[in-house]
């Protein structure tokens, strides 16, 4: 098929917002009253200790539901979270803190040096290379949910050493850095830098244009904003949302929270290979190979389940579809 280029126009989309401080710097607060603005259901994923349900019932603050995550912080986790607040019909979720999946017990920064000295000798080059793509589905999943989704992520002062003008070495403040995954900042529409004193943000990055110019307070108003912006688009096609999975049998699509804790943790390799394997078949737009391999595959239960939480929902859907269509034909 030949390649075309047509006029670009904007669309309608869904909120992808990052917000950074150090921690106590305001960042529940902040998202919690982003998130009143933007209105609909809203769901909270909160990895710091229940610290988040202590705004619950506070002046001005919305009406949330949340999911308190404990250790391990592995990107699976935060994918099945996300899965769930979209089986749920939440409009919004809040990933409060996105943090904990970097550098957390259990995050990527641990699970590389884990996956260094039991499996490649030490070596954490390789190790990249198996969990890169781990935290790369979470983004994924991030980047594709039906949700508008507000991540909070700490910040810390980044540094460098340079040479001064008398020829010796000094330390230098380069500014705030978010603590995850260099880059990661830039799968986000919006970034917003909060200042401790009054909720005012600085935007690091902004695809909106509504953050120009000095620092902004952060209130309900910006929620409304950030609608209202997001729905001025040429409307898209509605994507259906992830339905809640129910049980079928052999092949079962069951619900996924805590699915890797029931599993045999030397069959998680084995698990991932099938999900890419899967995935690589999308890619090349061939889903009835995609469908062969999760058919065939010589998993349980809890293994499928597993599986099912490294595939987007794109990729969940259309084989729920032919999973079906095979059922009726027999």
């Amino acid at each position: 098929m030949a390649l075309t280029f047509t006029k670009a126009v904007r669309k309608k989309s869904k909120l992808r917002l990052g917000i950074t401080s150090p921690s106590g710097g305001g960042k529940t607060y902040g998202a919690l009253l982003l998130a009143k603005g933007l209105g609909g259901r809203i769901a909270l994923v909160d990895t710091e200790n229940g610290s988040a349900s202590l705004y619950s019932g506070m002046e001005g603050m919305p009406d949330f539901d949340v999911l308190e995550l404990k250790a391990p912080y592995s990107p699976e986790r935060f994918i099945e979270a996300i899965h769930a607040a979209e089986a749920a019909d939440y409009d919004v979720l809040i990933i409060d803190s996105l943090t904990h999946e970097w550098s957390g017990v259990g995050g990527c920064l641990e699970l590389v040096d884990q996956v260094a000295k039991s499996r490649v000798k030490g070596n954490t080059w390789s190790a990249w290379n198996e969990v890169t793509p781990r935290h790369r589905a979470l983004l994924d999943a991030i980047l594709q949910s039906p949700c508008d989704i507000i991540a909070t992520m700490r910040s810390k002062t980044e540094t460098a050493q340079t040479e001064g003008p008398n020829g010796k070495k000094q330390v230098v403040k380069l500014g705030m850095k978010a603590e995850q995954r260099e880059g990661a900042e830039y799968e986000f529409t919006i970034v917003l830098d909060l200042v401790h004193d009054g909720h005012y943000a600085t935007a690091t990055k902004d695809r909106t244009g509504l953050f120009k110019g000095d620092p902004k307070p952060i209130s309900e108003a910006t929620g409304k904003a950030l609608r209202a912006w997001l729905n001025s688009g040429e409307a898209v096609a509605e994507q259906p949302r992830s339905e809640p999975p129910k049980p079928t049998g052999a092949g079962v699509i069951t619900p996924t929270t805590g699915a890797w804790e029931r599993i045999d943790p030397e069959r998680e390799g084995h698990i991932r290979k099938i999900a890419v394997a899967i995935q690589e078949h999308f890619e090349m737009d061939d889903a009835n190979a995609a469908y062969e391999v999760y058919r065939g595959c010589d998993l349980d239960n809890d293994e499928r389940v597993a599986l099912w939480t490294c595939l987007d929902s794109k990729q969940r859907r259309a084989l729920k579809d032919m999973h079906a269509a095979q059922t009726t034909d027999a």
